[in-house]
């Protein structure tokens, strides 16, 4: 594959991962530059895990991944998000979504990586070499990732309650999404 197929194919999955980034660092408060990396870390190292992970088992989990992956991908998505708007309308304003929060961060990044597990088994059925792709991939994630959370705390100042809102109705349209492609697919 070429370098402008995989950079293209990056930033088609880096799609998820900027929106959830961009929503969660609304909720951060303060906000801090260590504070993206974190997010965008995250996300851009499960992107390129998630392909290896799918390459090396390939043919193994392709019937899992194709049958449940966008169901856990949507439960985990409107999770979150419906907690976040629960938050945003109800909630205590000190006990927000703490997105940071590691297992919040794990769920984040597994529910918007687990397309790029299904390019990994993709990769293995064509036997493409998955080092090159697995970089881009992860590299523009992380930088997609960082410009998120970095454009969600700038908006996040004018809007308060309202992007919490937002935020939460677009993890779980990304969620719904996910299982829209899967269900017409089928």
């Amino acid at each position: 594959m070429s370098f402008l197929t995989n950079f293209l194919l990056g930033l088609g999955l880096s799609m998820d991962a900027f929106a959830v980034s961009m929503s969660s660092s609304t909720t951060i408060r303060p906000f801090q530059l260590k504070d993206a990396l974190k997010l965008a870390f995250f996300f851009g190292g499960f992107q390129a895990f998630m392909p290896v992970l799918g390459w090396i088992g390939g043919s193994a989990v392709s019937g899992f991944v194709s049958n449940y992956a966008p169901w856990i991908a949507f439960g985990l998505l409107a999770f979150i998000g419906g907690k976040m708007i629960y938050e945003a309308l109800y909630g205590d304003p000190d006990g927000k979504i703490n997105s940071l929060n590691y297992p919040v961060l794990l769920m984040l990044a597994i529910a918007t990586s687990i397309d790029a597990l299904a390019v990994g088994i993709s990769f293995a059925f064509l036997n493409t070499p998955i080092l090159e792709p697995v970089i881009i991939i992860g590299c523009v994630t992380f930088f997609m990732s960082f410009c998120g959370a970095v454009l969600g705390y700038r908006i996040g100042h004018f809007f308060e309650h309202e992007v919490e809102i937002i935020g939460g109705l677009i993890l779980i349209g990304i969620g719904g999404k996910i299982l829209a492609e899967h269900l017409l697919w089928i």
